[in-house]
């Protein structure tokens, strides 16, 4: 397999690069931001257009020349890994040929009506399906996606949900990738698309219980802020829907939806550190909303309903949230009672309700549990998992009266299962395990462990790891220490059919838990955020020292890889340590800090000012400029570089990528690799079809294995 890197390969490559034709030269622009008594000078700026340029059939100047140069360093980029065109193929081959093609979803039952999805082989989309009453029953396929997708470069449906008589479905659909999507409605008796058509909403559609009144949300033009929920009667036309709620501050974003005991409509507006929920009779669409809890800073609440009360997983009182509950009828806080209490060492991060006990997500030491208790107080118990890192959750579960818990479990060497839990008798059923096709993988070849790293101020961070089975801790082995870091988001140990075309070439993967996600607590995340972000960087810093200290690697032979808010990691640890990795693989990666959070018109920006810092207040900005990747690009020898990024990215825009390796090329020292993947038919997610995004994982491992010497 070719799983013995050559330890002469970072010379030899430099060596070739000089034979690469020229790279792209991006023009420089001056363009001076005055801010807090300095000039910011940004030679890049011109590369950013704005939607209705993007949009636009007759081209300007300036797009035709941004256009121009994104082709150019895709050209460029195809030329330099044009001798990996065969392994790359042969990787997207090894890895399409482990999944299953004619793969089927777990049925969920639902008011008598069992759903899932399926795949055919050489589809590159999912058939949504249900059936009536038995999985013997004959097939109704409600949307045909293989065939709804012709003729698009990209395709994805949004929300999917059924009306309560069972006869209706809205979805949405988004052709473009910005995370718009038109809402259709379709009758499921006739097959009739209806002539209802609801534009520029964020995917999703809440039924009332009357099976003809619509909620949706749709989003700011400009912004893409999810500000507006709207209530529209089927049959009727789109002008006259009625606006029902409108949140006016900009750090807020909204959203609709129902209890699972579909008696209630639910609306939340959300902020970084706080919270409010409104409700309706779902029986009375148009009565009045009422608020649960006023909002305040700092304080946030979750709400699920159950008889006569409402549930809510809330902070106050608690940085590791608590569950309390309060009657329909008084729902403010001083009507709120404990029913689970806070614990300083357990993160509760969810619950979903039955008739006779209560399921709790908890995070303890970086691992979720998953907890049962019984209403009465009989019984309190854990479902056991065995492995050293893993990730599991609770599943579907539309029934207050089930008997079993549906849930989710995977590991770094165990396969995505579907499980279900007998509340009463502890038994558990394997519904079904993600195939992987082929006779080389046994969950036995290979070994996941997970270690604590104790970083420079001396917390201690776990890193979940997997490699094959005979992997020795000789610093010889190349290794991808992987990471986010932000909003958090906790990153859990699982299985990936595409890793293991890496661990069986030699490589050791390991998953850093740095601070800014959740993994071991509230304060995780505090300690990673606005004047503790660097913090982050640290970490994942400190992670990949551990990992040569620790024998698996040596910096000539570790790889970096994040996306997004990760990216932003890619590009700090980059300027800060710069020789610790031989490559970083930065994907639509968040790197423009300051111009992007200076900017209230780009996407996701008012909402995240209390997750960065507004840099409109000198201490913030300040603070964010120690870090801001595009901010600190200096005369340093970087690590090959592999930036990826979508031309229609509406969360990280694509100029931020672009102007970046403008700015690296410009200033950079060395001669090492610099090249950028950008997909002008995509967005932040990258492809939609089930098998072309694999090309883009093949192109990120072919990258590192070129830099290894493994060409086979």
């Amino acid at each position: 397999m070719g799983c013995n890197p050559s330890t002469d390969m970072k010379t030899d490559y430099v060596t070739q690069a000089s034979e690469l034709p020229t790279p792209p030269d991006a023009a420089k622009k001056p363009h001076t931001t005055d801010i807090h008594g300095l000039q910011l000078q940004d030679d890049y700026f011109w590369m950013r257009l704005s939607d209705a340029q993007k949009e636009a059939k007759q081209s300007d100047t300036q797009t035709e020349e941004v256009v121009a140069y994104l082709k150019a360093e895709n050209a460029y980029t195809k030329t330099v890994m044009a001798p990996t065109e065969a392994l790359q193929t042969k990787i997207y081959d090894e890895i399409v040929g482990r999944i299953k093609k004619d793969d089927e979803s777990v049925p969920v039952l639902d008011k008598g009506y069992w759903y899932y999805s399926r795949y055919e082989e050489g589809k590159e989309y999912a058939f949504s399906c249900r059936k009536k009453g038995s999985m013997d029953a004959e097939e109704e396929v409600m949307l045909d996606q293989p065939a709804m997708a012709e003729g698009h470069n990209y395709f994805a449906i949004g929300g999917r949900s059924v009306s309560p008589n069972n006869n209706l479905l809205v979805y949405g659909v988004d052709t473009v990738s910005r995370r718009e999507y038109t809402l259709y409605a379709k009758d499921l008796s006739t097959g009739e698309v209806l002539a209802d058509r609801i534009p520029k909403t964020t995917g999703g559609a809440t039924w009332a219980n009357d099976n003809k009144t619509l909620f949706y949300t749709k989003k700011d033009p400009v912004t893409l802020r999810s500000s507006q929920i709207y209530k529209h009667v089927l049959g009727t036309d789109v002008s006259e829907d009625v606006l029902v709620f409108e949140e006016k501050d900009e750090t807020f974003s909204c959203s609709v939806g129902k209890t699972k005991s579909e008696a209630y409509l639910v609306i939340a507006s959300c902020a970084t550190v706080s919270t409010e929920y409104r409700f309706l009779d779902a029986n009375m669409p148009n009565g009045e909303w009422k608020v649960i809890q006023p909002r305040e800073r700092d304080l946030e609440y979750s709400v699920s309903h159950f008889g006569d009360h409402f549930y809510l997983v809330t902070n106050k009182d608690a940085k590791n949230f608590k569950v309390v509950k309060t009657p329909v009828s008084a729902t403010t806080k001083e009507n709120w009672e404990d029913v689970i209490a806070h614990r300083d060492d357990v993160l509760l991060e969810g619950i979903d309700i039955f008739n006779d006990w209560l399921v709790v997500d908890e995070r303890k030491e970086g691992l979720t549990h998953l907890r049962l208790i019984r209403w009465d107080g009989s019984a309190d118990k854990h479902i056991p998992f065995n492995d050293p890192a893993y990730s599991a959750g609770v599943g579907a579960n539309p029934d207050f009266n089930a008997k079993k818990l549906r849930y989710s479990y995977t590991s770094m060497t165990t396969p995505s299962s579907v499980l279900e839990y007998d509340f009463e008798t502890g038994d558990i059923d394997l519904l079904k395990q993600q195939e992987v096709l082929g006779e080389t993988f046994d969950p036995a070849n290979y070994v996941s462990e997970r270690l604590m790293v104790e970083a420079r101020d001396g917390a201690k961070v776990p890193v979940s790891i997997v490699y094959r089975k005979g992997t020795e801790r000789n610093g010889k082995n190349p290794l991808l220490l992987y990471a986010y870091g932000s909003y958090g988001y906790s990153m859990d140990a699982g299985f990936s059919v595409g890793r293991l075309s890496m661990l069986d070439r030699g490589f050791v993967y390991a998953m850093a838990h740095i601070r800014g996600g959740s993994e071991m607590g509230r304060h995780w995340y505090e300690d990673g955020k606005l004047f503790n972000k660097m913090n982050t960087f640290t970490d994942f810093i400190d992670c990949g020292q551990a990992m040569v200290d620790e024998g698996f690697t040596t910096p000539d032979h570790m790889y970096a890889m994040g996306g997004s808010a990760g990216g932003l990691l890619m590009g700090a640890v980059m300027n800060m340590a710069p020789s610790l990795f031989n490559g970083v693989i930065a994907a639509v990666p968040f790197v423009d800090v300051i111009n992007t959070m200076l900017d209230e018109s780009i996407p996701l920006t008012t909402g995240e000012f209390d997750e960065w810092g507004n840099p409109k207040d000198k201490a913030y900005f300040d603070y964010i400029m120690q870090y801001s990747p595009y901010d600190n690009v200096a005369a340093l020898e970087y690590p090959h570089t592999l930036i990826t990024t979508g031309y229609w990215d509406s969360q990280v825009q694509y100029w931020e990528p672009a102007k970046w390796i403008a700015k690296l090329r410009d200033v950079k020292t060395d001669d090492n690799l610099l090249i950028m993947d950008c997909n002008m038919e995509t967005g932040h997610g990258g492809a939609s079809g089930r098998f072309e995004r694999i090309k883009e994982v093949a192109l990120e491992y072919a990258f590192m294995f070129m830099l290894e010497g493994i060409d086979e």
